[in-house]
């Protein structure tokens, strides 16, 4: 079997980590992949050092003709069995590709997380008649979506669980937070792991130590926030000058090999207020991190409060602070929180499981 997956990111995220997972757990049950992308961006970077087959093109606009005939040009090269798209932008380039030329493929799309309003274009391409199956990242994420897919269209939602890829979590970074960023030995390590965008609701970390450190009065602490500016950053920074927080707060910025760094954390912190399922969930219970975050999208699928982890709904500072401070002073019960979701990721999130369900999801199509 021939796979051509398309992605229109110009960046490297969680979603571009979780593409390349998908791509090493469907090699190893001998599926053929091919990457069509952007030049000189990551996943072009990437496929070329990984020896995965690719035609990159310059970057355009997702609806320009040019995307359309050079998408459709290397499907006629490649003859792949199926096309999964994997981001929203490169999915309109294929509705307009399969318009004019007829790609006449089987054609898979994944939704990764939960979008805001859409408008009449969104609407159109994700009820495309030749999109055959629409795999959501979560129920959370499918559950949305229900309200943008006609009924007639409602058959085509499937839920595939990503999953990390245990092999690649082995370390690689030479980085070291409290040497590298003089972040005292005693602090207990609280962090986060997102690029800077609107929907990680950075404003509410930043609230959050503010009410552990000068309300709830532990100021053992250090939060370390690790990720690429974004539209969030002048939201969020200022407030931790304002707030007193310079002795017990670090931006990181971009970090290669980020997901290494959770095993220097004592808590991995999310404060999320839109998400699908973040990888960096199921790193955390790879690396035996007890985790506190909001209810953020699918996220109470893989953590129950009080059983593997502590949730609270979105943009309460005040109860994140208390599950911190639950945390801190409870070992026992961090033990049994990473204990749980350790057990829990290697029954339901890895990356080879996620390929499994996936191969599943095109042999439904052929």
């Amino acid at each position: 079997m021939k796979i051509l997956h398309v992605s229109g990111a110009t960046g490297w995220g969680g979603n571009e980590q979780q593409l390349f997972d998908l791509i090493f757990g469907l090699q190893k049950l001998g599926i053929d992949n091919a990457i069509f992308c952007f030049k000189n961006c990551p996943v072009e970077n990437i496929a070329k050092n990984k020896n995965i087959k690719y035609s990159s093109i310059p970057k355009v606009k997702a609806y320009s003709f040019n995307y359309a005939k050079s998408l459709n040009k290397y499907n006629d090269e490649y003859k792949p069995d199926i096309i999964h798209i994997h981001t929203s932008n490169s999915l309109t380039a294929y509705v307009i590709a399969d318009f004019i030329f007829k790609l006449k493929r089987p054609t898979v799309f994944s939704k990764k997380g939960i979008s805001g309003a859409m408008g009449l274009l969104s609407t159109f391409k994700y009820n495309y008649i030749n999109i055959n199956k629409i795999i959501c990242v979560s129920e959370a994420v499918k559950e949305a979506f229900i309200k943008v897919i006609k009924p007639k269209n409602y058959y085509k939602l499937c839920v595939v669980y990503d999953g990390i890829n245990i092999e690649r979590s082995e370390n690689k970074s030479f980085v070291n937070l409290r040497k590298d960023f003089n972040i005292p030995e005693h602090a207990i390590l609280i962090g986060n792991l997102a690029n800077h965008s609107n929907a990680k609701d950075l404003v509410t970390m930043v609230k959050t130590a503010k009410e552990l450190i000068y309300n709830q009065e532990i100021k053992n602490v250090h939060f370390v926030q690790i990720g690429r500016e974004g539209k969030n950053t002048k939201e969020f920074m200022p407030l931790i000058k304002e707030y007193g927080l310079e002795p017990y707060f670090t931006c990181t910025g971009f970090l290669e090999n980020a997901m290494d760094l959770l095993s220097q954390l004592d808590i991995y912190l999310m404060t999320s207020e839109r998400e699908g399922l973040p990888l960096t969930i199921y790193e955390a219970f790879f690396k035996k991190i007890p985790v506190v975050s909001t209810k953020a999208g699918g996220i109470p699928e893989a953590i129950q409060h009080g059983y593997n982890g502590l949730l609270v709904n979105i943009k309460e500072a005040e109860l994140l602070a208390m599950n911190l401070k639950t945390l801190i002073v409870d070992a026992e019960l961090q033990k049994m929180f990473v204990e749980r979701s350790y057990k829990l990721l290697f029954k339901k999130f890895t990356a080879s499981q996620c390929a499994v369900n996936t191969l599943n999801v095109y042999n439904s199509l052929l």
